[in-house]
Parts: structure tokens; sequence; C-alpha cells
């Protein structure tokens, strides 16, 4: 695959998965939305459609990593690291633009929920945050959830009939759902990088009205966690198949 064509198809793939997963976040809390209060689970489900549409999207251009936790545990198993930055540089500007698509598409409502006399923070829409903000069981959250999307994405690469058949992005986006059941309650589940750190940086850019802060203290956790979690994966793969 050219330079040209991971950057293209994980840019692609990568708003797409923004463009749901952060929507199906703002169709919940937002105020009149036709979704609003319709819980977790339509949450975890939205992401892993997003997973779904935005992988099988990038996978002919660049194989859909759309994360580079996934990237890196992809790098390490097989000492490739030649496209490693290209696929990183396309997820981040995917990542930013499936923001900026989502807060288009919710534009009245981000601008009816400043209306209102007690108006919502709108970071979470964008990205994660704590339920308990504690930065060392955070970030250990963040890198077992990760393992538990890396490891298993690299050992489904052993199985030959998901790649001949085109299921293993299917199982990959039943994963994510599975991971936000599970495993997003204490953090709310990045697992991802750019998909938490592209929307953080689309959220204090935009001009959200009363949108709050965009929490820059804790935005290291969800960029850290999953990249060791993705390191992790990697050198467990090695080690165990």
């Amino acid at each position: 695959m050219s330079n040209g064509d991971v950057f293209l198809g994980e840019t692609i793939g990568t708003a797409i998965l923004i463009l749901f997963g952060a929507g199906v976040v703002a169709a919940v809390v937002l105020n009149y939305s036709k979704a609003k209060d319709a819980g977790w689970v339509v949450i975890a489900f939205g992401w892993g459609f997003g997973v779904l549409a935005g992988a099988y999207t990038a996978a002919p251009l660049s194989g859909g990593h759309l994360n580079p936790a996934v990237t890196l545990g992809i790098a390490i198993d097989t000492g490739d690291w030649d496209q490693v930055h290209i696929y990183i540089a396309g997820q981040m500007v995917g990542a930013i633009l499936g923001a900026v698509l989502c807060w288009l598409v919710y534009f009245a409502q981000f601008q009816a929920n400043a209306e209102e006399d007690k108006a919502q923070p709108t970071l979470g829409i964008f990205s994660t945050a704590p339920a308990i903000r504690n930065p060392v069981a955070n970030l250990i959250t963040e890198i077992i959830a990760t393992v538990g999307l890396v490891l298993p994405i690299l050992a489904f690469g052993l199985t030959e009939g998901l790649g001949t058949s085109g299921t293993t992005v299917l199982i990959v986006s039943f994963l994510v759902v599975g991971i936000g059941l599970s495993l997003g309650g204490p953090t709310g589940y990045a697992i991802n990088p750019a998909r938490d750190l592209g929307p953080r940086i689309t959220h204090a850019l935009l001009p959200i009205p009363n949108k709050g802060t965009s929490d820059w203290g804790y935005a290291w956790i969800p960029v850290v966690g999953p990249l060791i979690g993705g390191a992790l994966s990697g050198l467990i793969f090695n080690a165990a198949f």
C-alpha cells in the first residue's frame, strides 16, 4: 500500500469512526435530540457501528487500523515501522475531521444546549473523562482495556477464514461493543489515542457556546494508556503465539 493510500484510507475511515461515535454520544446527551437519554448501551453499539463503517471503508486502502494503538501493536509484532507515521497522521487528521462533522450534524442542538438554564458541558461528546479521577487507576484501566482490543485483533489474524471471508472487521466491531459494555465504566474507554486527542483538539477550537473546559490535565491518560496497551499487546503476541 502506498503512503498516499494509507493516509487517505486512515483519514476517511477514522473520520467515519468519530462521526458515528461522537454522533451517538451527542444524540444521547444533547437537549432536543430524538435519542435523548437513550443510555450507555446505545452509545456502546454506536461506537461499534462506527468501527464497522470506518474500518470496512478504509480496509481496501490502508487495512483500516483507525487507531495508533493498533498500528503500534502491529508494528511491534511485524517489525515493520516504515509507514507507522503515515498511519498515525491519517488517524489524527481523520479524528479531527470526524469531530467537526459531528458538530455540524448537531449544530442546532449545540446551540439549544447553550440556551438552556443548565447548559451541560460538551467535552464528553468529543472525548473521554473518568467517572472517578484517579490518574493511576485511570491509566491502568486504559492499558488493560486496550490490551483487550489489540491483542485479540492480532490473534484474529491467525484465523485464516476470518480474513478470507472479510468478517474480521465485523468481529472487531462487536469486540469494541463488548469493551464498552464491560470495561467502559471507569474512563469511557478511549482505547485509541487519536479517537480522544483529535476530537479534544476540535472541541478546544470550535466555537461551541458555553462549551466548558477541554480538560487538558487529563488528556495525556487516553493517549499514553492506549499506546502502552498497544505496545504490550504486540510484545505479548510475539511471546505467546
